[in-house]
């Protein structure tokens, strides 16, 4: 008998007749003979509304107080579905994270989990429970409520799988695998069998929405299958682990897109070792993320620092660029938004060569200006402007052949 975590997300319970169907989804596994602990998020919209509640009340509300709200949410979901099982007549047990001993440092609205102590879940399992976890919230070590950050219920499920030695996590969600872009952009996308933890970290991190970047790495670090799959439909979905295909015919697996950028730009900047340092250090002062970085320097010794942003951080990162540019004396830091990171994606660049090239000249082809581009061993990414979105993503679909991956 295996243990297997299955995790549901906010679409696949966001209503009382899609709860039952969860419920049903859960008792077919559980009748092939498996442990079963589930993961859910707050039923679809119930986060947005909570939070549309407190910006209400403050629109830049208590961090503390915030987690606390939206925390709640995923209590509704959990009983209900507790509820569900037991009315068919299976013993089921819905449980709170503090209530299984799940950990977190004390970042509110974005925590990360430390640890789970996992005695709680194991002794209900022993005693023939379905195990129904509340997703997306830990506890500090003060005992305070935090959430995960959007998405968070996807982390939720792979390190409590961990705890546990699962077999497997399963993510269920509104998509019945991993595509090789997103169908609602391209319908060519295809969709694959397998894919490698690092090709599917990098997705994440670059604008495919089906698992949270975190939930991945923390999977990878700990060696833990997922699975994606429908919640809607029937099938084997994706599975996502160690092994990497090798496909000499596509060194590109995947090209997604990120609408959410912001880019900045500090120019003309007088020979200085300490700029770049100052404008790096603020930044992670304030907890912003950068994404794409560039320094150029030119023949006069002059800098050029560029670097992307998520779009939530555009106005606090351009602030603090100017305010640590003026200290230095320079006054020439330029914004911009309404961009997309558009990536191309795939382990067969390990072995291939000319993928930068053709991703560029595609672009350049279709008179799509590239504002910045970042190559790593697995992953090119480009800015370019969000009305461009659809063009770039089709034309190099399209190029990469990626249409006729099985």
């Amino acid at each position: 008998m295996a243990t297997i975590v299955q995790k549901f997300g906010g679409t696949s319970v966001g209503s009382l007749e899609r709860i039952e169907a969860v419920a049903e989804q859960i008792i077919a596994t559980k009748g092939q003979g498996h442990d079963i602990i589930v993961v859910l998020s707050a039923m679809s919209g119930e986060t947005n509304r909570l939070m549309s509640l407190a910006n209400a009340i403050d629109e830049q509300p208590s961090p503390r107080e915030l987690d606390m709200l939206l925390s709640s949410g995923e209590q509704v979901s959990i009983s209900l579905l507790a509820m569900a099982l037991i009315k068919r007549g299976h013993s089921a047990v819905s449980l709170l994270a503090h209530q299984i001993g799940l950990k977190t440092n004390n970042r509110f609205n974005k925590a990360r989990i430390q640890d789970i102590d996992n005695y709680r879940i194991i002794k209900e399992l022993q005693q023939g429970h379905i195990v129904i976890v509340a997703g997306f919230q830990g506890v500090d070590e003060e005992g305070n409520i935090t959430t995960l950050g959007r998405g968070g219920s996807d982390t939720s499920a792979v390190a409590i799988a961990t705890s546990v030695n699962a077999k497997e996590c399963q993510i269920y969600t509104d998509v019945d695998g991993v595509y090789t872009t997103d169908p609602r952009i391209d319908e060519s996308a295809k969709k694959h069998s397998h894919i490698g933890f690092d090709e599917m970290l990098e997705m994440a991190s670059s604008g495919a929405k089906v698992l949270q970047s975190r939930s991945v790495e923390f999977a990878r670090n700990h060696n833990m299958p997922l699975r994606v799959l429908s919640s809607f439909s029937k099938g084997t979905g994706t599975r996502i682990d160690f092994e990497q295909q090798k496909d000499k015919k596509h060194p590109v697996s995947a090209i997604t897109a990120d609408n959410n950028q912001a880019l900045i730009k500090i120019e003309k900047i007088k020979p200085n070792n300490h700029f770049s340092v100052a404008i790096l250090n603020e930044l992670a002062k304030a907890d912003i993320e950068i994404d794409m970085l560039s320094q150029l320097a030119g023949s006069d010794g002059a800098l050029s620092i560029y670097f992307s942003v998520n779009e939530v951080d555009y106005q606090q990162s351009l602030a603090l660029s100017m305010a640590v540019a003026n200290n230095y004396g320079h006054d020439s830091v330029i914004g911009q938004q309404d961009l997309v990171k558009v990536s191309a994606i795939g382990n067969g660049m390990k072995s291939h060569s000319g993928v930068a090239a053709t991703l560029v000249q595609t672009l350049n082809n279709e008179n799509i200006k590239i504002e910045l581009i970042y190559a790593a061993e697995i992953k090119i990414a480009v800015l370019v402007s969000n009305k461009l979105m659809e063009q770039s993503v089709t034309k190099l679909h399209k190029i990469f052949n990626l249409n006729s991956i099985n």
